[in-house]
């Protein structure tokens, strides 16, 4: 994969200059993983390849409400909440081979139905790949926070993004964030309340109380060995 460098993205007639908030790190891919890849590939991942709208009852044998968390990590905490919530279909976007790999073996140890995998760049798949009013939640927990100054700019939290994801939520629909940084959970909540037809989840305005739904991750866990409070974003698409 490039590395973190502004790049073109050509669809029909359209082009979309973004900065990719991400690096595909170079981590060692375990045996057990690559297998996944292999043999869970066909069956769980969704091929993006021609950048053309998806039919999502035909992806998920189904017509239910679509989930679609944009980076998963290694999985846990995605594949968990699938697990308990049966009725939502589950798409996970990540670029990391090693997460996704780690993903598929936890889907397929479960026997989940309701979850498929994009391996490709989120900003591609949301521009070309999904229809207008077709998310019912969005989910981005714990982003790259970039934490430098000078590489604010490649934060995936921007007004340009939630620009480019509002037309395809429904409405009514939920944008679910997490994050242990602080300044970037800030930026998040000052952004998403400025944002033209959103409507903060809590009442009282400000941050959520940690929502029961969420499943702890490696990251929160790890925050708060360091001492980090975990911060909840949560809107409602009006």
């Amino acid at each position: 994969m490039s590395e973190t460098l502004e790049h073109n993205v050509n669809h029909g007639d359209v082009k979309d200059r973004h900065i990719k908030s991400y690096v595909v790190r170079a981590g060692r891919m375990t045996t057990a993983q690559t297998q996944a890849l292999e043999k869970l590939g066909p069956k769980y991942l969704v091929d993006v390849s021609n950048k053309e709208p998806l039919d999502f009852t035909k992806i998920f044998g189904r017509e239910a409400p679509l989930v679609v968390e944009i980076g998963f990590g290694m999985g846990k905490s995605f594949v968990e909440m699938a697990k308990q919530d049966p009725l939502r279909n589950y798409l996970g976007i990540e670029v990391h081979p090693p997460g996704v790999g780690a993903c598929l073996m936890k889907i397929e140890e479960l026997g989940l139905e309701n979850v498929r995998i994009i391996q490709y760049d989120a900003f591609v798949v949301l521009t070309s790949c999904i229809a207008k009013e077709s998310i019912d939640i969005l989910q981005i927990f714990f982003p790259d926070p970039w934490p430098k100054a000078r590489h604010h700019k490649r934060r995936l939290i921007n007004p340009s993004f939630i620009e480019l994801f509002t037309p395809l939520l429904k409405h009514g629909a939920e944008v679910r964030m997490a994050t242990d940084w602080q300044e970037y959970a800030e930026e998040m909540l000052a952004f998403m309340s400025e944002a033209p037809g959103f409507t903060n989840t809590n009442p009282e305005g400000g941050f959520t109380p940690r929502p029961a739904w969420r499943p702890l991750t490696k990251f929160e866990l790890r925050g708060e060995r360091l001492g980090h409070e975990v911060f909840d974003v949560v809107f409602k698409r009006d």
